[in-house]
């Protein structure tokens, strides 16, 4: 990240292996005044926007367009998740930390008429 701003703090670029963590934390340091600004309703509709995007890589996008949209969608849950307040981390754990949250076992034997 070198085109940074004069004055503005430093923004470390992430390592090759990195946590949801650190990549919500960088997400924040690069945007979170745009994204205060914006509010949760307005960053709720890129998100969308993204998510409609990665919907038409899926049909028929090449590999590279797949991975930008789901780089952007992923972007874009760190930002509003940033704007909520939630710690997608904690989330994660909270929900997921144990295993499923339906039959809470690490390996799935929920029924699957009962899942999309």
């Amino acid at each position: 990240m070198t085109n940074q701003q004069p004055g503005s703090p430093p923004v470390k670029p992430l390592p090759s292996e990195f946590s949801l963590r650190q990549f919500q934390q960088l997400i924040r340091d690069m945007y979170f005044e745009k994204d205060l600004a914006r509010g949760i309703d307005g960053t709720f509709m890129w998100l969308m926007e993204e998510i409609g995007e990665l919907a038409a890589a899926l049909r028929d996008g090449t590999l590279e367009e797949r991975q930008g949209e789901f780089a952007d969608c992923l972007a874009w849950l760190a930002t509003i998740a940033n704007v909520a307040g939630v710690d997608l981390t904690e989330a994660l754990l909270k929900k997921y930390g144990t295993g499923c949250p339906g039959c809470l076992q690490l390996i799935c034997v929920c029924p699957n008429e009962g899942k999309p």
